[in-house]
Order: C-alpha cells, then sequence, then structure tokens
C-alpha cells in the first residue's frame, strides 16, 4: 500500500479513521526551520470536524504532537519530523458483523479495498478514511513555514455547492463561512442547498479552487515531471476528488487559440487563462486550480449493494459524516499544493537562468 508522497520533501501518513491516532513523517526538511506545534495546529484547526451543521459532528480536538525532528530552540534537526494527531472520539465499538451480512457501502472503497487486499470493510472506513488527511494538513503547514520566507501563499476556498457556484470571489470571507464559500452573497444560497440535501437524506458535490501565489517562474519540468502534473497527482490523491483543472480549464476546449492565449509583455503573460503554469513550468502568475468534488458517498437513503459473501442487499448509511465535503477537504487541497511546491523547491537542480541562450545551473 503506497502512503508516500515527494521525492525531496518526503511525507508518509499513518493511521485509521478508529486506531489510536494517525499522523505524518516528514523526511527531507531541512535543519534549522523554526516550527512549533501551534504552527501546525493553526492548520489543523481549519480542517477539524464538529465546527457547524455543515462538517461531521465527530468531536475531535487534533492536537500536534511533534514527537521528533526537533532540535534545540523549536528548530527542526534535518531528522524526519514526526507528527502525531490521537484520536480521541471514535465512537461506541464495533461488534465483529455475521460474514454474510456485512455490506460494500456504493461510493466507498470499502469493495475495491476487498478486490485488492482481500480486507473486509474497515471501522470507519479505516485508511480509506478522509481521517486520514489530518496527517497531510500537518505536513502542509510544515510546508508553508518552508516556503513562506519565499513570500509563497496559498488559499484554498468553495467556489460551488451543488447548483449554486460562486460570482464574486472573496477568500477573506471564505476563510469565515460555515462551508469555506467564497462568495458573500450567495453564501445563503449555498447553505440552502446543503441543508436541503440533509433533509432529504442525501449529500452535494462541490468545487473548491486552491490559489498559490509567489511562485517564481521556472519551477517545474517541461516533460514528465509537469509542474500541473505533480500537483494534479497531489490533488487527485485526495479521496473524493473527480476532475482537476488549471486555469481557465475545460473551457479553453470550446474557444479558439486567438480566445485562449495569453499575449506576452516584457515581464511575461498579460493574462491568466493559463493558471500560473505554461509548458510544465510557473510563469510567476498566481497558479489556480479547480478541483471538482464528489458528493459525500455515505447517504441516508437506500443504496443497493451486495453483501460480503455476494449476496444482492439494500444499505442505508447512518453515523457522522459530512453532507458537503467542500469545507473540510479546502485545507486539505491547500495543504497538498503547498507540500507539492516543497518538493519541488528542494530539488537539487530546479534553478537555471539563460545565458547567451544556453542555460547554466547556478
Amino acid at each position: 500500500m503506497a502512503n508516500q508522497f515527494g521525492r525531496n520533501f518526503r511525507i508518509t501518513t499513518f493511521g485509521e479513521s478508529r486506531g489510536p491516532a494517525l499522523g505524518v513523517v516528514i523526511d527531507g526538511l531541512p535543519a534549522g526551520l523554526k516550527l512549533t506545534p501551534e504552527d501546525i495546529q493553526r492548520d489543523l484547526e481549519r480542517r477539524r470536524p464538529g465546527q457547524s451543521l455543515y462538517t461531521s459532528p465527530r468531536q475531535e480536538p487534533d492536537r500536534a504532537e511533534i514527537i521528533s525532528g526537533l532540535g534545540t530552540e523549536g528548530r527542526t534537526s534535518g531528522a524526519p519530523l514526526t507528527i502525531l494527531i490521537r484520536n480521541e472520539d471514535i465512537g461506541e465499538p464495533l461488534a465483529p458483523p455475521d460474514e454474510t451480512e456485512e455490506k460494500f457501502r456504493p461510493g466507498h472503497a470499502d469493495w475495491s479495498y476487498y478486490q485488492k487486499y482481500g480486507l473486509r470493510p474497515q471501522p470507519g472506513g479505516g485508511r480509506s478514511s478522509g481521517r486520514e488527511t489530518v496527517g497531510r494538513v500537518a505536513a502542509g503547514a510544515a510546508a508553508r513555514r518552508l516556503l513562506s520566507p519565499l513570500g509563497i501563499k496559498a488559499a484554498a476556498y468553495t467556489v460551488a455547492v451543488g447548483r449554486v457556484r460562486a460570482e464574486q470571489i472573496d477568500p477573506d470571507f471564505a476563510e469565515h463561512d460555515p462551508l469555506r464559500f467564497a462568495d458573500r452573497d450567495l453564501a445563503p444560497q449555498a447553505r440552502r442547498e446543503v441543508e436541503e440535501a440533509m433533509r432529504d437524506g442525501d449529500s452535494v458535490g462541490s468545487v473548491v479552487e486552491v490559489t498559490v501565489t509567489g511562485v517564481p517562474a521556472g519551477w517545474g519540468e517541461p516533460v514528465f515531471d509537469k509542474l500541473e502534473a505533480a500537483l494534479g497527482a497531489a490533488f487527485f490523491s485526495i479521496g473524493a476528488v473527480r476532475a482537476v483543472e488549471f486555469g481557465e480549464g475545460l473551457s479553453l476546449a470550446a474557444l479558439r487559440g486567438s480566445a485562449a492565449n495569453d499575449p506576452l509583455g516584457p515581464e511575461g503573460p498579460l493574462s491568466n487563462r493559463h493558471g500560473g503554469i505554461m509548458g510544465g513550468l510557473s510563469t510567476g502568475l498566481p497558479i489556480v486550480a479547480r478541483l471538482y468534488v464528489r458528493p459525500t458517498p455515505s447517504i441516508s437513503r437506500p443504496q443497493r449493494s451486495v453483501t460480503l459473501g455476494g449476496r444482492p442487499t439494500t444499505i442505508e448509511t447512518h453515523g457522522r459524516h459530512d453532507p458537503c465535503l467542500a469545507p473540510r477537504l479546502a485545507p486539505v487541497a491547500e495543504a497538498m499544493a503547498l507540500v507539492c511546491l516543497a518538493d519541488f523547491h528542494l530539488e537539487p537542480n530546479r534553478h537555471y537562468i539563460a545565458i547567451n541562450q544556453h542555460a547554466e545551473v547556478l
């Protein structure tokens, strides 16, 4: 089972939804970086469940414990940094179900995990649960500290909930909205969209936008390791993400080149339809990506399924689930963007300068 991401800034997440703890091990973090548990905690608070009607009611404090990798004066030592987050609200212990009655949940990884690993459905989803992402957010906080001296900043917010799409984007407003919805005027409609689904025992899909500013031109690789390919891999590793677009993305397919191209000036592109990445390399303009997020598969409506023994059945999923994933997925997407960029930042040969039409490694 692959649990690692990155080559230079390498993260390994561990833990299960109803296990004693989850967390992350970060390898490759340079020595001497000032880092405190409070730095990690700020980002964990943004993802924590139980903060509104629109998120899972699971009550987890998600307290960050840094148990290795910090030297004197709260600075990283260069050794692997381990961050532990203990589970404190795992619910009532589950009795082992009868094998002939145990059911797979449609839309979850239960069935596909069983095909690959022979694992029967795990309590709370086990390793495939969205709870796993708490370790990613902790890693993203460390990446944020690494990148912040360069002026690199990331923000993620909701731009669509069901049929409601944001028209005026205000990331500052989104940070205080329970759905992290970025349009102040349309936020009440977005909330009604979720509430209607909840009354029907259903869930609703969403779109999360990630914007990263301050990335210098030239980060990435032009062929197989394109920056958007690396970021795409990071975003698609988030379980509920089903599509990703950069810049104008899908709409470019309906345009002519004359309308889709970004004109160039002495300082670079004059517009940003390309979303901050051109030819696999950053252009210095904001990197803009949109993640299309499926509705939460756990719903309390009857659905067709099969038992572990292959018998057709129906299932209704009850318990603690997010009716819309966007408000808690946005901090995860932001974290994965930062982790990916930290990986490129630490690439040994990432800096080039053109001199007399040749490339010289700095």
